[in-house]
């Protein structure tokens, strides 16, 4: 086992994690854009999220039949790092369909370009998570995985700000022609950059196998047959679901309620967004401290530094973008909150998970309950208290797996859907009711993440597995 996070390993590998980020948050400029362009109503226009994220459940069926063929996991048949540079190569094709798509105008073909984007993305996330976990001691392997998603949304925070500027930056929100065109320049060079990390990966000191190195925690679990046999997983895959729902429904509908009840323009709306991706980019980077230093007291400083650093890349990044900073700045008070919650559960991954999400319940009923900016704020923060619930969910999931840990991912990244699928449902529920009751979806989502950090407890220490030694030994 890794005594420390081998970073010449990490830092090449993280880089995957940006792409994913900036592509699935670029998404959400994509649907008011293409909601204006096409005439769709709010449920046709979360085809976008839909297309893309149905991919991961198809591209997780694919890797489990071909795996059946082979009789053999694909990923320990063909290499960790192999698959990785195989997935981004893949997602590389894809992007290649955004320039005949906006040339034609083809809602359809755009659709087909981010689904088989996101089907090379599926095969890289069911490599590179469990590889985040193993590339270091398992005691602070959510945190590196909290560290790599904090990677992810940088991504996300400058994602949607380029794509912006890529469609307004010389077209005006209502001449859509132009913009659809414009897209297809960032998604191609997106592609060449998908082939250079691909190359460079391949080339890495990356292993290209993790089994040793991933601890089976639990003792005798090499006598279950399959991964679906472990309760944690089963739910845990539920978990990712409507973590995912409530992560990217929350977003993807921010901009229609801006602008039905806000009143904002669509070209305006990019820095909320990219608000609501920075802040689970605040929330991951100060949740990813313990990777960096097991100093009880450097802690304790970096927990109020890593925040607000994250804050300020956010503040840095608008400012080069020319958007105006005033109404943000009121946003540092509500960090204050997620400091408070990351430091309350004490890097226990079950407790966290807890936490974040009834604070996910409350930012929802805030959002719902108000009206004018405090309800924009609301929404955006939910973005904070899901920062850290994916890493929590895939290392309680995963827990004691042993050789079926990749088997087990795959069947956990299956489940990103839960991000197109719950978006179509709020979509369908605001078109039934309006956008801001819509959001009563996600407010059910935390509540069954709530139950899962309750119960994944007992199915653990049934197991013999706990993660309040480990939390406790890093404190």
């Amino acid at each position: 086992m890794n005594q420390k996070t081998n970073w010449a390993q990490f830092i090449p590998l993280a880089s995957v994690f940006f792409f994913w980020g900036f592509v699935a948050a670029s998404n959400d400029i994509l649907i008011p854009v293409f909601k204006t362009a096409f005439n769709l109503t709010q449920v046709q226009s979360q085809l976008v999220s839909l297309a893309f994220y149905i991919a991961y459940t198809v591209g997780s069926i694919i890797y489990m039949v071909i795996s059946w063929f082979l009789k053999e996991d694909l990923v320990n048949k063909i290499g960790y790092k192999n698959a990785l540079a195989a997935g981004l190569s893949f997602s590389a094709l894809g992007t290649l369909l955004f320039y005949p798509a906006a040339n034609q105008q083809s809602f359809p073909l755009m659709l087909t370009g981010l689904f088989t984007v996101a089907l090379g993305f599926s095969l890289q996330q069911t490599v590179a998570n469990p590889l985040a976990i193993a590339l270091g001691p398992s005691s602070t392997g959510s945190q590196r995985l909290t560290m790599a998603g904090g990677i992810n949304n940088l991504g996300t925070t400058i994602g949607p700000l380029i794509v912006s500027f890529a469609i307004f930056g010389s077209a005006t929100s209502t001449n859509t022609t132009m913009s659809i065109e414009s897209v297809k320049v960032p998604y191609l060079i997106l592609g060449l950059a998908f082939l250079a990390v691909a190359i460079l990966l391949k080339f890495s000191s990356l292993p290209n196998r993790i089994e040793a190195e991933v601890p089976a925690v639990a003792a005798g679990s090499s006598t279950k047959t399959s991964a679906l046999q472990y309760p944690q997983l089963v739910l845990g895959m539920i978990g990712i679901f409507v973590y995912v729902g409530v992560e990217v429904s929350t977003a993807s509908n921010l901009p229609a309620y801006m602008e039905k009840n806000l009143g904002f323009e669509t070209k305006h709306i990019a820095p909320y967004v990219s608000l609501y991706w920075a802040s689970l980019m605040i929330g991951r980077w100060t949740g990813a401290v313990e990777a960096f230093t097991s100093d009880v007291a450097k802690q304790k400083i970096f927990r109020f530094i890593a925040p607000y650093l994250a804050f300020g890349v956010f503040l840095l990044v608008n400012k080069i973008a020319n958007h105006d900073l005033q109404p943000f700045y009121v946003y540092g008070l509500v960090i204050l909150v997620l400091i408070a919650a990351d430091m309350a559960s004490k890097g226990n991954p079950a407790t966290m998970l807890l936490i974040f999400s009834a604070l996910g319940i409350a930012a929802i009923g805030i959002g719902m309950a108000t009206s004018g900016m405090v309800s924009v704020y609301a929404f955006t923060s939910v973005g904070l208290f899901c920062s850290t619930l994916w890493p929590c969910i895939f290392t309680l999931a995963i827990s004691g797996l042993g050789k079926h840990t990749s088997q087990g991912s795959s069947f956990l990244i299956m489940m990103i859907m839960g991000g197109g699928i719950i978006s179509t449902l709020q979509g369908a529920v605001a078109d039934a009711t309006n956008i801001h009751v819509s959001y009563i979806v996600g407010a059910l989502c935390f509540a069954y993440l709530a139950y899962y950090a309750i119960a994944v407890q007992g199915i653990l220490k049934k197991q013999g597995i706990s993660f309040d030694k480990a939390a406790a030994g890093s404190h």
